[in-house]
């Protein structure tokens, strides 16, 4: 389990465009990297847009904002062109970058057990260090508490 002042495991991740970035990649810059379990879904969508309402914001405090699901790079483009998302997606297809995060868990949903994606968001300085970890994250007002907490570092 990832604790805040842990260094952030570099994970490669998969963007829509078939190119990819790494987290060494974002070396000096803030990233927000969240992760949901799916796309065009109620909860996923309402975050995907309130990070993108304040994605702005975001660039003025030097992050860059990063959500990783599952979905296929193909689902991922559909997602930001249906929206017109202004965060990068990113896609774990074999659940190596969730299972890095700890985000890969045990569910329960009517009582049936499941794995899934947990709603989490590490915030990652400049120097490569997890800042702040919001784990099972409510969505309404989360995009302004981590831009919030992104501006204080």
């Amino acid at each position: 389990m990832l604790n805040e002042g842990d260094k952030a495991p570099n994970v490669t991740l998969p963007l829509p465009d078939g190119s990819s970035t790494s987290i060494a990649g974002q070396a000096g810059k803030i990233v927000v990297l969240y992760f949901y379990p799916k796309d065009d879904t109620p909860g996923c969508t309402t975050e995907a847009q309130a990070f993108t309402m304040m994605a702005d914001e975001f660039a003025k405090a030097g992050a860059t904002i990063i959500g990783v699901s599952k979905d296929t790079p193909a689902k991922h483009q559909k997602f930001i062109d249906k929206y017109g998302l202004k965060v990068r997606l990113a896609s774990d297809g074999d659940g190596g970058i969730c299972e890095a995060y700890g985000t890969w868990i045990e569910k329960t949903l009517y009582g049936r057990n499941y794995m899934g994606i947990d709603r989490a968001t590490f915030l990652i300085g400049k120097d490569g260090k997890i800042a702040r970890i919001w784990r099972k994250v409510k969505v309404k007002g989360h995009a302004e508490e981590v831009l919030a907490a992104a501006k204080g570092l």
